[in-house]
């Protein structure tokens, strides 16, 4: 996978700013004045910092921004980042000021000047996030990043604030890497494959073939893939990390590739559904940060990895399926392919797991994008206290998420005439009747929230914390919830 950049935390030397290569990054406020270390970097600079600093271009910055004072006369570092970062910065606009740092970072490395702010172990993992590049398919030699030191007044206890942080980078990465993965690359044994390796770090991992999938009565998710050549899975990761206590699950759609399948889908943009196993890939995400930094919580994340194809045998508009419930669905539309895999991975993992909660994720509907657009993912729930924690969870990490209405009256519209209900309601509310069918699949007293993460998991051009690609939009939310509401005391 993508190694997050390597940053190391030292003790201030301030005899080490003439010599230091490749960036320096000094913190100051909007009036204020330049810190200790900043004045000794002026003092080299011949006071360009200062007149930088009182400059109309920096008092027009927002918190986060940054200036650029490029092969700085008295320094042997190619540029000098000031940075307008209060010390009463937000976590997001602390993350911000990192991400300015990584995204410019370059073979030289960088130097930090992070001194005593509050929000330091931010600015690294913002840092960590924007300096991400997945260039695995480049035939080029890969970009290469310097190291960062990030110089503190307590480097210690720094460190120790931003090591969860560089776990939970880590998932990040790990997810990233999944959905940025072209599908000829990421086939559902390769996917499989990849999270059988977590079992290194501590993760139980189960791979269920597709003829135990077909004993389980998951007729569902196995009419989505019997068009492709590669086989379809389900695999359970489970971290126990909080003692007796019934499990948080998680469940992804894991559509490693999906063409619409019979009624396909048009040409243009196709080669971005590489993306819709966007879900799988979250809650991989997630179950690696848990096992990193050894979440005291009892978390099982389940994925249904299938992919979506034409062919001779795959399934049709008109065909009817019968799911691992017993229900039977008619299938008006083979692209609304997601909703299939999930109903089955849902129902498994309350008749094996009986979580206390769950969470499933996927890149379900384009009309999600039309209501929210690419800054918010649709958030449905059964359960306001679910709902309202996750919802707390994603604001504090800074990942757009907006809650969306459910109701019986939206069930008229996935009612069949040949089977107990159809997979798609047509285009009115379409990611709403995508949620009432998913709710089918959930058993009465499971607080739940379907998380529909199409907007957010690509979005068309770059964030932030991430460049342009994928993003890894949930996994600092999902952490978050499960170390407020998950983990043992």
């Amino acid at each position: 996978m993508t190694d997050p950049v390597s940053i190391h935390f030292q003790p201030l030397d301030l005899e080490a700013l003439t010599t230091a290569a490749g960036r320096i990054a000094v913190f100051a406020e909007s009036g204020g004045k330049l810190s200790p270390a900043g004045r000794r970097l002026d003092k080299q600079m011949r006071g360009a910092l200062a007149r930088a600093l009182e400059s109309p271009a920096f008092t027009a910055l927002k918190a986060g921004e940054g200036l650029e004072l490029a092969f700085p006369a008295g320094l042997a570092a190619e540029a000098v980042q000031l940075i307008h970062l209060p010390r009463r910065a937000s976590l997001a606009e602390a993350r911000r000021a990192g991400a300015g740092i990584g995204k410019a970072l370059g073979a030289a490395g960088a130097l930090v000047l992070a001194e005593n702010h509050p929000r330091a172990a931010d600015v690294a993992f913002g840092l960590a996030l924007r300096a991400y590049d997945f260039a695995a398919h480049k035939s080029a030699a890969p970009k290469t990043l310097g190291a960062v030191v990030i110089m503190a007044a307590k480097p210690e206890a720094l460190a120790a604030a931003a090591q969860p942080m560089a776990a939970l980078a880590e998932g990040i990465f790990f997810t990233r890497d999944l959905v940025n993965e072209p599908a000829n690359i990421l086939t559902t044994d390769d996917f499989a494959a990849r999270l059988a390796a977590m079992q290194e770090l501590g993760l139980e991992v189960e791979i269920l073939e597709e003829a135990e999938l077909r004993d389980l009565g998951m007729g569902a998710l196995l009419g989505v893939g019997q068009g492709s050549e590669s086989p379809s899975k389900v695999v359970v990761m489970q971290w126990n990390g909080g003692g007796e206590e019934p499990p948080f699950a998680l469940v992804g759609k894991g559509v490693v590739f999906d063409t619409g399948g019979i009624s396909i889908k048009p040409a243009a943009g196709m080669e971005e559904m590489t993306m819709d196993m966007g879900g799988a890939g979250v809650v991989a995400g997630v179950m690696r940060t848990l096992a990193l930094r050894k979440s005291r919580a009892n978390v099982v994340g389940l994925v249904g990895l299938v992919e979506n194809m034409p062919d001779g045998k795959a399934q049709r508009p008109g065909d009817i399926v019968r799911s691992m419930k017993g229900d039977t669905i008619e299938v008006i539309n083979t692209d609304a392919e997601g909703r299939l895999v999930l109903a089955d991975v849902l129902w498994y993992a309350q008749e094996r797991f009986q979580p206390k909660a769950m969470i499933n994720l996927a890149t379900l509907t384009g009309a999600i994008i039309v209501a929210l657009g690419h800054e918010n993912a649709g958030v449905f729930s059964n359960d306001d206290t679910l709902a309202t924690a996750f919802l707390r969870a994603a604001e504090a990490e800074g990942e757009g998420a907006w809650r969306m209405p459910m109701g019986p009256a939206y069930d008229a519209m996935i009612k069949s005439r040949l089977a107990d209900m159809k997979n798609t309601g047509g285009r009115y509310g379409g990611s709403i009747t995508a949620a009432q069918f998913l709710a089918r699949f959930v058993k009465p007293g499971t607080p739940w929230a379907h998380l529909d993460i199409a907007g957010v998991a690509l979005p068309p051009s770059e964030t932030d914390l991430a460049p342009k690609g994928a993003t890894g939009w949930g996994v600092m939310a999902l952490d978050r919830l499960i170390r407020d509401q998950f983990e043992a005391l």
